[in-house]
């Protein structure tokens, strides 16, 4: 168990973080307080972020959308929710496996020729300078409908309506991208009224009062108590890994039987044919000798 630098605040091993009101549920969340959220030493590197001693990894926030940035493979939605800061909300692109450089040759190769003549249509050198605008055509670029993903799951889903002066709500989970917050989208919804709206945000205010703000605390015996079941659940994890590898182990064993078995079933029919061909081929010689062959 680790404690703050004001020795205040004990943050609590992993194994106690199903005992949290914040870790496993969409943490209703201000723009403000997502910024405030920090990294503790030892968690580095599990995308699991503190606010006082209270592990979030999913957050729930509502506000206006008041940009909307397309860049390579993801789109950036701007979001101000009037708590004094903005959030970023990453929705991630579908990868196209047929956009991957090399991965199509002629989409290269039509690339390499994107300017003709139009009275020979052969293509135009790059040093040649046309003698008339009216000489030279370019293809037309064929253009793809982007698809957006939710982060975890991978699930498709449609982002279209979300433009800028859209209030709406996001269900994220959290990253950081050069040292800022941003929340990575897995589900949204579009808030209809305000009446929706001042009761998400009577509701997000309480569980900062009520929750964020009062420190989380666990009693020795609680977290023993938690202790130990982890002890069990790891325990049980381990049973099933060597069940499996008992299941494994046999079935390769019964193979290996059936194997043998069937090598040995061979082996004596190979040997009763011999014996039944032997006669036969007795017979056979002593016939071609009787012809003189």
């Amino acid at each position: 168990m680790e404690t703050d630098n004001n020795e205040t605040l004990a943050f609590y091993p992993a194994f106690c973080f199903k005992a949290s009101p914040t870790h496993f549920t969409w943490v209703k969340i201000g723009a403000a307080d997502v910024h405030r959220l920090r990294k503790i030493g030892s968690f580095v590197g599990q995308k699991v972020f503190f606010y006082n001693n209270h592990p979030i990894r999913f957050v729930n926030i509502l506000g206006l959308i008041v940009a909307r940035t397309e860049v390579y493979r993801r789109t950036i939605l701007t979001f101000d929710d009037s708590s004094g800061a903005i959030v970023e909300v990453i929705v991630l692109h579908k990868l196209d496996p047929n956009n991957r450089p090399g991965a199509n040759p002629e989409v290269q190769k039509d690339a390499d020729q994107s300017q003709i003549n139009i009275f020979t249509g052969k293509p135009i050198d790059a040093d040649q300078t046309p003698w008339s605008a009216f000489s030279v055509t370019e293809r037309p670029m064929q253009l793809k409908k982007t698809v957006h993903i939710t982060a975890t799951d991978q699930h498709e889903v449609d982002i279209s309506s979300l433009q800028p002066g859209t209030l709406v709500r996001v269900k994220g989970i959290l990253e950081t991208f050069r040292n800022t917050m941003q929340i990575h989208l897995e589900r949204f919804e579009r808030v209809a009224d305000t009446n929706a709206e001042m009761q998400f945000l009577d509701e997000r205010l309480r569980f900062l009062l009520e929750v964020l703000s009062v420190p989380w605390v666990l009693t020795d015996d609680e977290i023993e108590s938690l202790r130990k079941a982890a002890e069990r659940g790891d325990e049980r994890v381990l049973e099933e890994k060597r069940r499996a590898e008992r299941r494994a182990r046999k079935r390769v064993e019964r193979e290996e039987k059936d194997a043998r078995a069937i090598a040995r079933r061979y082996e004596r029919e190979e040997k009763a044919r011999e014996r039944q061909l032997g006669p036969l081929r007795e017979d056979g010689q002593s016939v071609m000798r009787r012809f003189g062959f």
